[in-house]
């Protein structure tokens, strides 16, 4: 891929990413809660989808000779997913970070003012072979009404995808 085949591949994922920005703006706590729950319950149910996936990986990263501890941080297996859905689980019952006041104050000349939560806009994330880092950071911006573009590894490719289809579908279950 030429530079210039990324910088418009980077272009349109940005559009995109604005345009769900504004989706989720306006979306309500109770529909992105349900939305994060339907998530985790996708990655429940295809649990064996994303383990064959990050068996790849990690076969992958064994042939490549990659250091015991980054292939640790790789591995997942029932009971990690298990952590992530946990984790997706508990993000849904937050309360809503948005539209919180969070300090009213008057000026000297008269002036009121208010602090309210709102969300940042679009969210790029970078991290490394952690695959339940896609599923967190996922939840975590999809609460606090924020688009995120993410970027794992390369060496967990496959898990991420498998991971992100999860979200995906749950995402369409809850419109």
């Amino acid at each position: 891929m030429d530079s210039n085949d990324l910088h418009m591949q980077m272009l349109n994922m940005g559009k995109k990413a604005r345009a769900a920005m504004t989706e989720l703006a306006n979306m309500d706590d109770a529909r992105r809660s349900l939305a994060i729950g339907k998530a985790a319950l996708s990655l429940r149910n295809h649990h064996e989808k994303i383990l064959e996936a990050n068996q790849r990986d990690v076969d992958a990263a064994l042939a490549k000779g990659l250091a015991a501890a980054l292939v640790d941080r790789l591995r997942l297996d029932v009971q990690r997913i298990e952590s992530m859905v946990a984790g997706l689980q508990a993000i849904a019952q937050l309360p809503n970070p948005v539209g919180r006041d969070l300090g009213q104050w008057t000026r000297p000349n008269g002036l009121a003012l208010q602090r309210i939560s709102v969300p940042l806009g679009v969210i790029g994330i970078i991290y490394e072979s952690r695959p339940n880092v896609t599923a967190d950071a996922a939840g975590l911006c999809l609460k606090s009404a924020n688009a995120c573009i993410l970027r794992g590894g390369s060496e967990s490719i496959h898990s991420n995808k498998a991971i992100h289809e999860c979200l995906v579908e749950g995402l369409a279950q809850a419109g």
